[in-house]
């Protein structure tokens, strides 16, 4: 029997440089698993995948071959973007990647993370970002969301009727991974702290923490991410001797402090999934979080929630949610089981399973966990 007829999907990065953030961390994880499926992909089914992105990260998922292959972005492809092989799927991994997909991309896919332009950005960076993204949608034939209430903002703000997934990120355990003490701790420290990861842009209102540290004086405040100018502004400007900052943690580093931590805050105005409470209720930590955006649908039950910003009303819904922790042997459990259900695999068996669909593939499909090795 002759093998199936080559045909390629491509999974677009666009300008990712690193994978530290948010998106970066969605890439690289969604991406492996990918990956690990491609041999079989390629044997079942004659199916190349090809990832799009800087030339400077070639090899990021594994050498090139039969199965895989790496194209880079350029900066023209903003404008006209024609390859000399058809790609049978183009799938752009987030809303943000200015790149078009390829002349002649039979399906196109989009990974839709957020719509946040739309909360608390001034009328002409809304205007710019909203007519960005409505001329992404032109060229678009799927929209996948990672959380319903992206979903909604997007049939609501960009009148999207055509098909519509959504498919919940994963979140990454470091249970059991290795751990190393934050600068100025040690693992034998009693002293309690709460924790905060994020890169402290103003929609992640790491103001807010300040302000309840500065209504709970006698307790501490660890605040990590990298070392962007919002963070590193805001380290500048503080003069609160209960607040600490890390900035370019490892994730041994990270490992510890949610290990360490007496819970974890996250304020944020704005998110479309929201990966660091997640991380931390693999340890079993009391969350909090802010009933904004699409928080509430992924903390669920499992977190506490802000209902305001002001210091005092802060401290009282963490001094409430530490209390119950405390008193209630099963809430860690509980909590564990919550973040459970994010699963990397799963979401990458979701995003498989959807391209074998727009593909017609009627043949069992490998998934990316059965193909993982070990």
């Amino acid at each position: 029997m002759s093998p199936p007829a080559l045909r390629r999907i491509g999974i677009s990065l666009g300008n990712i440089g690193a994978f530290h953030d948010g998106l970066g961390e969605f890439s690289l994880q969604i991406g492996q698993r990918i990956a690990r499926a491609a041999p079989q992909w390629r044997q079942q089914h004659g199916i190349q995948f090809v990832f799009h992105l800087r030339e400077r990260l070639f090899g990021s998922f594994g050498p090139a071959g039969d199965a895989l292959g790496y194209l880079p972005v350029t900066r023209w492809q903003r404008l006209h973007h024609v390859q000399p092989h058809p790609f049978a799927l183009w799938h752009s991994l987030h809303q943000l990647n200015k790149t078009r997909p390829p002349q002649g991309a039979a399906v196109r896919v989009v990974t839709v993370h957020d719509l946040n332009y739309l909360y608390g950005r001034n009328a002409f960076s809304t205007w710019r970002h909203h007519r960005r993204t409505v001329t992404l949608m032109r060229r678009t034939d799927v929209v996948v969301a990672i959380s319903r209430h992206t979903a909604q903002d997007v049939e609501q703000h960009l009148d999207w009727t055509g098909p519509l997934e959504v498919i919940h990120n994963g979140a990454r355990s470091f249970v059991g991974a290795p751990q190393a003490p934050l600068p100025g701790w040690a693992d034998a420290d009693a002293r309690p702290f709460l924790f905060h990861l994020s890169r402290m842009s103003p929609s992640k209102n790491p103001q807010a923490i300040l302000a309840l540290a500065a209504a709970w004086p006698e307790m501490s405040f660890v605040l990590c991410g990298p070392p962007s100018d919002d963070a590193k502004a805001l380290k500048a400007a503080n003069r609160q001797p209960n607040v600490r900052f890390h900035l370019g943690i490892d994730d041994a580093q990270k490992a510890w402090a949610y290990a360490h931590c007496a819970g974890f805050l996250f304020p944020s105005l704005t998110e479309g999934f929201g990966l660091p409470p997640i991380e931390a209720m693999h340890f079993g930590k009391p969350v909090f979080l802010s009933r904004l955006t699409c928080l509430p649908e992924i903390g669920g039950d499992a977190a506490e929630y802000f209902d305001d910003f002001d210091g005092g009303s802060m401290r009282a819904v963490v001094e409430r949610g530490l209390a119950r922790w405390r008193a209630d042997p099963g809430r860690a459990d509980a909590i564990r089981a919550h973040a459970a259900q994010f699963d990397w695999d799963r979401a990458a068996d979701a995003y498989l399973a959807l391209y074998a669909r727009l593909l017609g593939l009627d043949d069992p499909v490998a998934p990316a966990r059965a193909a993982a090795p070990g």
